[in-house]
Parts: C-alpha cells; sequence; structure tokens
C-alpha cells in the first residue's frame, strides 16, 4: 500500500483550492451534503488533520474544535471530532489516526493539569471502532455503563452544541433533515463485522445511523487511559510541544 503523509494545519490556513479538494472527496461518500453546509462546518473548526499520497493528492482528513469548558464542577477540553474521511483504497492505513493523537498529545502537553477530553458523534461503525482501538475506557460501550459524572459531562456538551436534537435517553442526535450521511455502498456493514460486539453494540444503539443520526461519545485522552500504541503516538506530542 503507498504510504500517506500527514499534515497538521489550522483552519484559518486552508485555502479554497484544498477546501474544495476536501469537499470533494467527502461528498464522493457522503450524501445529504452541500458545499454551504460543509465550508460552515469546517469554518467552525480549529484544526484539520490532513492526508495525502505521494503525489500530493488529498486522500483523507478529519477536522475538529479544540475549546475549553466549564460544567458545575468540572473544567476541561473538548477535542470535538467533525468530517472525517479516508479514501477506501487506504482504509487500515494509520497515518491518520497516529497524526491525530499526536496533536491530541500536544494540546494535552500545554495544560497537562486540564483533563482533555475526546467528544465525537457518530454516523458510521467504522468511526465508532477508533474508540477500543484507542482507549480502554470509552463510553457508551457494551461492557458498562456511562460513569455519572461523564455522563454529565456529554450531556453537557452535547446539549450545548445540539441542543432539542439530542435525545439523552437515547444518546443519539437526531437531526429534522441529514447533515450528511454514507452513501448506501457505504454504509452497509459486512456481516462477519456486524457480530463484533462493539459494532453490535453501535447498531443497537444508533439504528438509524443511515439516515444521519449521530451517537455521542466521549473519553478521556491521558496516557493512563490509552493502549500501547495510541499511547506512543499522544506521548511523542506532548513532549513536541
Amino acid at each position: 500500500m503507498p504510504r500517506l503523509h500527514s499534515q497538521i494545519l489550522e483552519i484559518d490556513a486552508i485555502d479554497a483550492r484544498l477546501r474544495e479538494a476536501m469537499f470533494q472527496l467527502y461528498g464522493s461518500y457522503f450524501e445529504a451534503t452541500t458545499r454551504t453546509r460543509f465550508d460552515k462546518d469546517v469554518s467552525n473548526k480549529t484544526h484539520a488533520v490532513l492526508l495525502h499520497d505521494e503525489t500530493g493528492a488529498l486522500r483523507g482528513f478529519s477536522t475538529l474544535a479544540l475549546y475549553d469548558f466549564q460544567f458545575m464542577d468540572t473544567s476541561g477540553q473538548a477535542m470535538f471530532s467533525g468530517d472525517t474521511i479516508v479514501h477506501h483504497e487506504f482504509w487500515g492505513e494509520q497515518a491518520l489516526p497516529m497524526a491525530w493523537l499526536e496533536l491530541a498529545g500536544a494540546f494535552k502537553g500545554r495544560q497537562p493539569s486540564v483533563p482533555l477530553y475526546w467528544f465525537l458523534i457518530v454516523k458510521g461503525y467504522r468511526t465508532y471502532r477508533y474508540l477500543p482501538l484507542f482507549a480502554k475506557q470509552y463510553y457508551p460501550n457494551y461492557r458498562q455503563a456511562t460513569p455519572p459524572m461523564l455522563q454529565s459531562v456529554l450531556d453537557y456538551l452535547t446539549t450545548d452544541r445540539f441542543g432539542a436534537c439530542y435525545n439523552r435517553e437515547s444518546g443519539v442526535i437526531s437531526f429534522p433533515e441529514s447533515m450528511g450521511h454514507l452513501a448506501p455502498q457505504w454504509a452497509d456493514v459486512p456481516t462477519s463485522v456486524a457480530k463484533r460486539p462493539e459494532v453490535e453494540f453501535f447498531l443497537n444503539r444508533n439504528p438509524g445511523y443511515v439516515q444521519g443520526d449521530e451517537l455521542a461519545c466521549i473519553t478521556e485522552l491521558c496516557s493512563e487511559n490509552l493502549r500501547r500504541r495510541a499511547r506512543s503516538a499522544f506521548e511523542r506530542g506532548m513532549t513536541s510541544c
């Protein structure tokens, strides 16, 4: 498999040509999206992790917003994940998650005493599977209930962004109309994969994912909670800040 190269940019550094390439890649996998909606989502983020192949062509990206929050007695930072896509020819390539984790580590290194949470809303099982790949403890999951404190933080963060579209009982965000969902050929779940416990859990919790419903998820990003390979990338980022 050809190697992908990662690049991290602040959103303001993304020029019109690159933004167009991002939209074209995104639009080839997602339906119910428009350029206006895409541009609004990107503009509400702070950073992007980009993947380029050996020719310089864009092959994947993930946007995110880093921000501080205060909820009751809890102060923290949230990394809110936005649009994410990797060209299917490069599925399984780890350049994107490793670069993302190094960036998370850099954020943590700047404020090591402040809890850093990965807050993401998930409309596809592939994205949900990054949680057990990265983290020892993540929520919601099939093994255990979400601890009350983390559930309160997750409810606060999700309600703050999505208001009445968020159902606290189900943990799912349902929009009046889809804000973007996987095209049918990419939304199908192979039978062998659907039987995996984490995938089965996601499909049961968010059966409307095919119409664009999103499952709200959270995990703390710290060395103690990350699996070995993820922790190595995260700690490289901490030492580079």
